[in-house]
């Protein structure tokens, strides 16, 4: 697992991903949270919209999934136990990071 700064994360995210059609998918836990050890979250291009898309798929059945359509939005969304994951990033470990 690997540690990288907010702003280096904020950077991959900021990646244009609308000319390849692609997406970004990263896998991360967050640390000493034993529901949070299998978490993705990730960026695509909305279907009907045309535009970029952020989403957490925070368990694995599916139930803490949530969609935003900016960045702020993700970014400040308090969805790890009243905290953003901006709040909690000094306790993020990243599994992997896809760029497709």
């Amino acid at each position: 697992m690997q540690k990288i700064t907010f702003e280096e994360f904020e950077n991959i995210m900021s990646r244009d991903i609308s000319e390849s059609q692609g997406c970004i998918e990263v896998a991360f836990s967050v640390d000493g949270c034993l529901e949070y050890q299998s978490s993705h979250l990730g960026k695509m291009i909305d279907r009907d919209t045309k535009k970029d898309a952020y989403w957490f798929g925070l368990v694995p059945d599916g139930s803490k999934s949530y969609d935003f359509n900016s960045f702020g939005q993700f970014a400040n969304a308090k969805i790890f136990y009243g905290k953003s994951i901006k709040e909690i990033w000094n306790t993020i470990s990243l599994v992997f990071v896809d760029i497709c």
